[in-house]
Parts: structure tokens; C-alpha cells; sequence
């Protein structure tokens, strides 16, 4: 992965610096794009200890112009784009009944994958890119107001194997990793399907702490 610059849209469900150090062992040049804060203090010290190949970029990924803006200037900076990573969301679990807050999840859980996919598209195309994207294990689970959130994570799953589908003629690879608890460190996984010992899989839902 020597050079591939790589998009990680948010930092929600991974331990950014074994992320960071992990990514960066192999050569990549990794970019945060999300709602970031630029002043984290132990962000910056993880990416001081772990790489200087590490950019974080502000944006607001349910906004389709921000998500357009930061993938151009990703672009105008280093010329290709070689993997996404979606992941970025929320976990919320409201009682059935409150279809404001079901649109929201929706907006924060689904539709920014959908963007960011979108505006990286034509790069990946060039560069036979890989798309990771990050969701959760969440058939069967039992869990007390749950439909909202796993309808969401639901949609990233179905998009995942429509996209493998879609695009595998590009040479694009599409996976999907399914975690069980969020706080599970999943960095080895996401650089094994980002990587070519990887290359033939596509359209794969990985569970992962299940």
C-alpha cells in the first residue's frame, strides 16, 4: 500500500491510532475527512507518534458540497484516490413512533456513505480502488428499540453487495464489516481488504467480534 492515498470518512467505530500506525506501516497516506475536531489534542498526538502521512479534513458528510469540496481537494493535492473507508454514524436507539428521529439516523447512518461513495467514484474507477465500508452486526441482536438503527446499518449492508455487484466490471472492490461492539479494534481488517492479499474478495459482509 506504499503511497495509496486512502479516505476514512469519520472515525466512529475504530481505534484511530491503531488505525493510524497499522495504515501507516504500510505505506499509505491516510485522510480523516468528517466532522472533526481539528484541536483534539490526543488526535494530533496520535498521528505526531504514528505517521506524518496523516491529513485530517473538516467537513460535514451529510452535506453533499462539503463531501464534493473535500474529495476535490484531496484531488488537487495528491492526484488519486486509491480506497474509501466509510465510517462515521451514530448509535441511537428511539422508540418506534418518532419518524423525524428516523430520518436522522437514516441521514447520519446511511446517506453520507452513499455521498462520499459518489464523489470518489471517478478516482476509484482510475485506480481500480477498494471501498470498506464499516457497519454492524446487527441481526438478531434482540436489543431493546433497535429497528431504526438496524434498518440503517441494514441499507449500508444492501449497498455494499449492490455496489460489489456494480462495479466489479471497474475492477472496484466493495466489503463491508460487520462489528459487534464498536469499540472493538478492527484496524488489521480494514488494511487486509484494502490491500491486494485481499484481491479476490468483493461483496463480502465480515462479521467481526460476533
Amino acid at each position: 500500500m506504499q503511497n495509496k492515498v486512502i479516505i476514512i470518512s469519520g472515525s466512529s467505530s475504530v481505534n484511530v491510532e491503531n488505525l493510524i500506525r497499522v495504515l501507516s506501516d504500510e505505506g499509505a497516506i491516510l485522510i480523516f475527512v468528517g466532522k472533526i475536531d481539528l484541536n483534539d489534542l490526543k488526535l494530533k498526538q496520535d498521528i505526531e507518534i504514528s505517521s506524518r502521512n496523516t491529513i485530517l479534513v473538516k467537513a460535514e458528510l451529510g452535506n453533499p458540497a462539503d463531501c464534493e469540496n473535500a474529495v476535490r481537494n484531496i484531488i488537487q493535492e495528491y492526484g488519486r484516490i486509491d480506497g474509501l473507508v466509510n465510517d462515521a454514524g451514530v448509535n441511537e436507539y428511539p422508540e418506534l413512533g418518532y419518524t423525524e428521529i428516523f430520518s436522522e439516523s437514516v441521514q447520519k447512518n446511511l446517506v453520507h456513505y452513499y455521498l462520499m461513495t459518489h464523489f470518489v467514484l471517478p478516482y476509484l474507477k482510475i485506480s481500480k480502488g477498494v471501498i470498506v465500508n464499516i457497519s454492524f452486526n446487527s441481526s438478531g441482536t434482540n436489543r431493546e428499540n433497535s429497528a431504526i438503527h438496524a434498518a440503517s446499518k441494514g441499507g449500508i449492508n444492501s449497498l455494499t453487495r449492490e455496489w460489489a455487484v456494480e462495479l466489479l466490471k471497474y475492477g472496484i472492490r466493495v466489503n463491508a464489516i460487520l462489528v459487534k461492539e464498536y469499540v472493538l479494534d478492527m484496524s488489521n481488517v480494514v488494511a487486509f481488504l484494502l490491500s491486494e492479499k485481499s484481491s479476490h474478495t468483493t461483496g463480502q459482509l465480515i462479521r467481526f467480534g460476533s
